[in-house]
């Protein structure tokens, strides 16, 4: 049985029909807030309490991660901004409103749909990208916050729920 030969731009488009939310993953170096957005995140363990970020090796935060804490931040539908910022493209207008931490506590957002405050647990080889495992400390949601979502290649707002559609035959 011979190999495949895989379009990675296809590969990317056709993954991209996975609706994910948004996040920044922000942590501290000398006293330096920093943040990359990604939405290569997921839950991973309840006991114990694991999520997994996954960072393409060539970002910055992929070679500063290692053993340092961190917190995944879920952006809320009004922090398009935000996304775009970490994102490597800085927006003119840009607040960006730090939590205040205690001293010692990775950075976090001001005004997320979420955090996950993790200490560093385990990486691991994810081919071009790096698997960060991090142990949640803390956490918090603000239930009436809608997500900021990305699908289709493009960023997006909760719409609804599909409960409320009325199926016929």
């Amino acid at each position: 049985m011979g190999f495949v030969t895989i379009d990675g731009r296809l590969l990317r488009n056709s993954l991209g029909h996975f609706a994910t939310g948004v996040t920044v993953v922000t942590y501290e170096i000398d006293g330096e807030q920093l943040g990359l957005t990604l939405n290569a995140f997921t839950a991973v363990s309840l006991d114990p309490p694991l999520i997994l970020v996954s960072l393409d090796r060539r970002s910055y935060a992929s070679k500063n991660l290692e053993g340092r804490p961190f917190v995944v931040n879920i952006l809320s539908g009004a922090q398009l901004q935000h996304a775009m910022n970490f994102a490597g493209k800085p927006q003119q207008d840009c607040i960006i409103d730090w939590h205040d931490c205690t001293p010692g506590q990775p950075p976090r957002l001001a005004g997320c749909a979420g955090y996950f405050e993790c200490a560093p647990w385990h990486s691991h080889d994810g081919g071009d990208h790096i698997l960060y495992l991090g142990e949640v400390k803390d956490f918090g949601v603000a239930p009436d916050v809608e997500p900021l979502l990305f699908y289709g290649g493009k960023f997006r707002t909760v719409g609804g729920y599909a409960d409320d559609v009325v199926q016929t035959s």
